[in-house]
């Protein structure tokens, strides 16, 4: 769902949030937290043009070990590497995304 407007207050409060750098360049991070939903989410509809597409889950499960671990091995995290699951939306949020 996200937070309103906190995207923008973080970069401003925070520049070098977003920052563009190159791989070989990259600081040392000591933590590292990913909110799984929107990785699910990407690997699970690569392709939402077509509602035709079908994806099995071995393949949906394989691509999100795969994007994991590419982050992992070029972020580094020196202490902490956290992954967040939300569960089921409610219903009313079911709803309103229709």
């Amino acid at each position: 769902m996200g937070v309103p407007k906190f995207y923008r207050w973080i970069s401003e409060r925070y520049p070098c949030l977003s920052e563009v750098v190159k791989e070989f360049q990259l600081p040392e991070f000591d933590n590292l937290y990913l909110d799984m939903n929107g990785i699910i989410h990407v690997c699970s509809h690569p392709d939402d043009e077509n509602p035709h597409f079908r994806i099995t889950e071995e393949k949906i499960f394989n691509d999100v070990c795969h994007y994991i671990d590419f982050l992992f091995r070029m972020i580094k995290p020196k202490k902490v590497f956290f992954m967040a699951v939300d569960g089921v939306a409610p219903r009313a949020k079911m709803n309103q995304q229709r």
